[in-house]
């Protein structure tokens, strides 16, 4: 293999939209820090068969619903 292409391979910590945590093995950020997911799949419709709701963090469902208000949605 060529030396010096792969990318670096450490532990990180995954943090769920419920709170609960688990450790990883990732390329992603550096060693030890923490990936906090928006969706997963306790929160995701896909696997919750459509009855957890998903939460609006960054106001854009909001901005949707105040944009169609008039189309019914």
């Amino acid at each position: 293999m060529k030396k010096d292409i792969h990318p670096d391979y450490h532990m990180i910590e995954v943090k769920l939209t419920d709170g609960s945590t688990y450790q990883v093995r990732s390329t992603w950020g550096a060693e030890g820090e923490t990936l906090a997911l928006d969706i997963d799949p306790s929160s995701h419709p896909a696997w919750t068969g459509g009855t957890s709701r998903l939460m609006d963090t960054g106001g854009r469902v909001s901005r949707f619903k105040n944009k169609y208000a008039g189309l019914g949605f």
